[in-house]
């Protein structure tokens, strides 16, 4: 089953409403995010459609809505300002709460960036936030109606062009914007930041980054989009910050595993794992069986701490094998075991503390499972569940000759 997106509507903060999407994952979401758009765009720029239905498929749902006025929300844009955008975010944030969950990432492009950092205080679940191309400072957009403000200045109000298109902007906007105090609302943020911004945008310079990365504290993490545009017209930039933005959203999320991908994704191909890129150089994106998990290394070894080291994954493959095959076992016999736990280490000794083992010399790895069994089972039928879990496919695997063969892909 693949991620379907609907369409949403709820009442704004002035009370008109507000068109909104919702993108779904296949299956029960990971968590619910929301996403704000850029300055005169709408929930259906290819950034917030490309992004929020890349986090679908990486078990994410998303919220993406038009702010009022804008799109196919109702209400007047020359009404609303940068306070009344917040104020639309903490309204989509109290859908979510109400009809499903509160969102636990925000996401923001350009001056939404700035409005998901206003917002993400008010918004207490919320724990992490990500900015693309967020200008530090709301004021930021004055130089996109420099050739107006002195007619909006004489008039209280002028028709200003912006991308191709001609909007209303009042005296009372170019006011709000100068009345905010972001680098504040940034300092006590107090969530995980994730900035992303490319060095060569033409739009909201590099700088504005730097000033929101100084005025964060940790954790926060820069994410250099390399030579793509503002408003991520290329369709590997706007993967490339889905992917980063999972993976990285996964740090900071207290559910677990990930659903199904779309029935696209791979699948045939076996297990793929894929460099992430960033957080961190040793992150990695692991695709099996149409489901996507990440890998990594604990910061002490060199790595973020994003996801399972490769060990622990090769001890989780033992457990989960031990677990499956002690179940499919006791439902055979028609023993009542309730559940299973299995617990693993992974450790290297020396091999002349092995009595065992073949190797006498130097080190070999050595894998402690502990079994728990739970229910109303005799002594008897707990051994034999013990043995049973021995012959697990992968604990056999794990002790016969094992061939891996490599190529280079050409």
């Amino acid at each position: 089953m693949a991620p379907r997106s609907e369409k949403v509507t709820f009442a704004g903060a002035n009370g008109v409403t507000l068109a909104a999407r919702l993108e779904r994952p296949a299956g029960q979401p990971r968590a619910y995010a929301l996403f704000a758009h850029c300055f005169t765009c709408s929930k259906d720029v290819f950034a917030a459609t490309r992004i929020a239905g890349g986090l679908a498929e990486r078990g994410i749902a998303v919220l993406r809505f038009d702010f009022t006025g804008l799109g196919a929300s109702e209400g007047d844009f020359a009404n609303t300002n940068f306070s009344s955008n917040v104020a639309d975010l903490l309204a989509a944030a109290e859908h979510l709460r109400r009809a499903h969950e509160a969102p636990k990432i925000l996401i923001g492009h350009s001056l939404g960036g700035a409005a998901v950092l206003a917002a993400a205080g008010k918004v207490p679940e919320a724990e992490a936030v990500a900015t693309i191309g967020a200008p530090a400072d709301p004021a930021h957009v004055r130089h996109l109606l420099k050739d107006s403000i002195a007619d909006i200045a004489a008039n209280g109000e002028a028709e200003v062009a912006i991308a191709g298109r001609s909007f209303r902007i009042r005296k009372q906007f170019l006011d709000d914007i100068a009345a905010q105090n972001l680098q504040a609302a940034i300092g006590a943020l107090r969530k995980a930041l994730l900035i992303f911004h490319a060095p060569r945008d033409q739009t909201v310079g590099i700088e504005n980054a730097g000033l929101i990365f100084q005025a964060a504290r940790h954790p926060k993490s820069f994410v250099s989009l390399d030579d793509a545009d503002h408003l991520l017209t290329r369709h590997e930039d706007a993967i490339y910050v889905a992917d980063v933005l999972a993976a990285w959203a996964t740090r900071y999320l207290s559910r677990a595993p990930a659903p199904a991908l779309a029935d696209d994704a791979a699948g045939d191909e076996g297990v793929v794992v894929t460099e992430a890129g960033a957080p961190g150089r040793l992150a990695q994106i692991i695709t099996a069986g149409g489901h996507r998990l990440t890998a990594d290394e604990p910061v002490a070894a060199g790595g973020t701490g994003t996801g399972p080291s490769p060990y622990d994954l090769l001890a989780a493959a033992l457990g989960a094998c031990t677990a499956m095959t002690m179940r499919l076992y006791a439902d055979r016999k028609g023993w009542p075991l309730q559940k299973s736990i299995v617990r693993l280490h992974h450790g290297k000794i020396h091999a002349e503390d092995c009595a065992n083992c073949e190797t006498k010399e130097g080190h070999i790895d050595r894998i402690q499972r502990e079994i728990e069994l739970v229910g109303p089972l005799d002594e008897e039928q707990r051994q034999r569940i013990v043995e049973i879990a021995n012959k697990c496919p992968v604990h056999r695997t794990l002790h016969s000759e094992v061939l891996v063969e490599t190529s280079l892909k050409r």
